[in-house]
């Protein structure tokens, strides 16, 4: 059966059409299907310019970000390679070269 019939509730495979709605026979849970998929989508981020990023993509970043407890700033221009996304206020885990791990905000970098 397909994923959008099995009950977002109760995980039953039974679920039936009503029309728009889906509907669970077992634990009488209503939902809708195009709606349900959103959700099971990941985390939608986006760079400063609007470009939709994904996990494992290269970045640049936009403008000198300051670290706390580093002498210098992460400079303008650095590349970072192999992003990953999560959740949170800063969305992007990443290695920067000559600082190590970082999580970043995706406001503050631009698609490579």
């Amino acid at each position: 059966m397909s994923e959008t019939n099995t009950c977002p509730e109760c995980k039953s495979p039974f679920g039936y059409s009503t029309g728009v709605l889906m509907m669970c026979p077992e634990c009488g849970h209503e939902w809708n299907p195009e709606e349900a998929a959103a959700e099971t989508a990941g985390p939608v981020v986006k760079d400063a310019n609007g470009n939709l990023l994904q996990d494992g993509d290269d970045v640049v970043i936009a403008k000198d970000l300051p670290v706390k407890g580093a002498p210098k700033p992460i400079k303008a221009g650095t590349k970072v390679k192999n992003i990953r996304l999560v959740d949170g206020d800063h969305n992007i885990d990443c290695k920067v070269d000559g600082f190590g791990a970082m999580a970043l905000k995706s406001e503050f970098v631009k698609k490579a």
